[in-house]
């Protein structure tokens, strides 16, 4: 007798979402019958860090320090990618350095972006 070529993908899709569900599932019942519900005046407080709130919650962030950040980790994680190129120089054909070329040109044009754009300047 041949199994079916999809039956172990069946059977993997299958126990990928049951076993998800069934913890959720025993979550749901340890909360409902072991930690009944105890609401108070305290409990149902705003909390933060231990200062009454004050004043209007609406505050606007300057997105400059975001586009700062979002531009380092960009960059950073791109140069990682450099690393096992540099590790494996020495063996690599024409057709991975001329990919790798094309890379960095891409980076360095992501950076002149940012710059002409005046995203790298301080404000």
């Amino acid at each position: 007798m041949t199994e079916h070529p999809r039956a172990v993908l069946a059977l993997f899709v299958a126990v990928a979402v049951a076993i998800p569900l069934v913890l959720l599932s025993v979550a749901w019942l340890w909360r409902r019958f072991f930690q009944p519900a105890k609401p108070s005046a305290e409990k149902n407080a705003i909390y933060e860090c231990g200062v009454e709130p004050t004043g209007d919650s609406w505050i606007q962030f300057k997105a400059h320090y975001y586009l700062y950040a979002i531009l380092f980790l960009i960059f950073d994680v791109e140069v990682l990618f450099l690393l096992p190129f540099a590790a494996a120089f020495n063996i690599l054909s024409t057709g991975a350095l001329l990919a790798m070329l094309v890379f960095m040109l891409l980076l360095a044009e992501g950076l002149v972006w940012a710059w002409h754009r005046g995203h790298l300047e301080w404000k």
